[in-house]
């Protein structure tokens, strides 16, 4: 029986909220200082130094979203202290050293490994620049820093896929990413003379790429059986209730 759509809604949610979790985390701060970065300086490295020591309008075709007066500015002086691949190992490891201290003990984090490692293998690669580059980078072998690493690489495929399909629907990425952060606007780089005027024509195109989105990778979440599909949804239940608490 195909995966549900309920099924991929709800995981996709749940991964895209935890998954951000270890980025400004103690973990994190910790190692940034160590390397001579601050945090923010970290994140856009870090992140994006799955991408190689690339020009900052590479990682700006990635990551999408921000400003790229943002990307540029944060890009170039952060890889001038360190190199990018170095920083992105180091934030993985940041990744897996949080799930370390979150996730230890739980249950069902064997069976919540097996089925993400079932959709990060069907997942298809193929234009989505953040995810290739993350989900190449070998998994530790715990499985708390291993389901922790899986739920931030399942992140990047679909916010990688969620790009794609905003650029799809023909909808300028400032424009999708105000509609649905409007708080976090500025945050981005954004100055007030560059936030949109919404129209209907706007939101049509955005609902039509979070459709579009969840097709894509309904595909790689469709590798899974029904008994893995349910210990997926009852590990990312537990992964939620240990990093409320």
């Amino acid at each position: 029986m195909p995966v549900t759509k309920e099924v991929v809604s709800s995981a996709s949610e749940k991964i895209y909220a935890m998954g951000s979790a270890f980025y400004f985390a103690e973990e994190a701060r910790t190692r940034a200082h160590e390397l001579g970065l601050n945090g923010l300086q970290f994140y856009f490295l870090g992140r994006g130094g799955v991408l190689g020591d690339v020009e900052a309008s590479v990682v700006q075709s990635a990551f999408g979203w921000f400003a790229p007066a943002v990307i540029s500015s944060q890009w170039e002086q952060s890889r001038a202290i360190l190199e990018p691949r170095a920083a992105g190992r180091a934030f993985f490891e940041c990744c897996a050293e949080f799930g370390r201290a979150k996730l230890i003990g739980l249950d069902e984090l064997g069976s919540l490994c097996a089925a993400l490692e079932v959709v990060n293998e069907a997942a298809d690669p193929a234009g989505l620049a953040l995810y290739a580059g993350i989900s190449a980078e070998p998994l530790v072998e715990d499985l708390a820093g291993r389901a922790m690493q899986l739920i931030a690489v399942l992140r990047e495929y679909r916010g990688s896929a969620h790009l794609v399909a905003v650029l799809a629907q023909l909808l300028e990425p400032r424009i999708g990413h105000y509609m649905r952060r409007p708080e976090m606007f500025a945050g981005f780089g954004y100055g007030e003379d560059q936030v949109p005027e919404v129209t209907d024509e706007h939101r049509r195109q955005l609902a039509a790429a979070d459709e579009l989105t969840d097709r894509i990778v309904a595909q790689a979440y469709g590798a899974l059986s029904d008994a893995q599909a349910q210990a997926m949804m009852a590990g990312l239940e537990a992964m939620e209730r240990a990093l409320a608490s």
